[in-house]
């Protein structure tokens, strides 16, 4: 069940996601992220979602998205373009993935 606050309202999801891409890869990396942004951005629970690429550290990469509630992005990370995206990038990468779920606190 959804989180909800102090007015009942289901709470929104914010998630960051940090990828470390090995030296050479990013090309490839770039194209995996664009398709998978793109795809989520047509998702009904997904309220907004951005690639972002760090400017200070060679390789670093970052997801952020919004999402409508937690079970929105529960449906995500079942499909097939998210588990398609995750399954790419996993050998793309220099260290495994960190991804955080949080939630708006002011």
């Amino acid at each position: 069940m959804a989180r909800a606050n102090e007015s009942g309202e289901a709470m929104e999801l914010y998630i960051f996601g940090r990828f470390q891409v090995r030296v050479g890869e990013e090309p490839a990396f770039e194209e995996a992220l664009r398709e998978a942004v793109t795809a989520t951005r047509g998702e009904a629970g997904c309220l907004e979602i951005y690639g972002c690429r760090g400017v200070r550290g060679a390789g670093v990469y970052y997801l952020h998205s919004r999402w409508r509630d937690v079970e929105a992005f529960e449906e995500h990370v079942k499909l097939a373009h998210t588990r398609k995206f995750l399954g790419l990038v996993e050998g793309l990468l220099e260290v495994p993935r960190e991804v955080v779920r949080t939630e708006k606190i002011f």
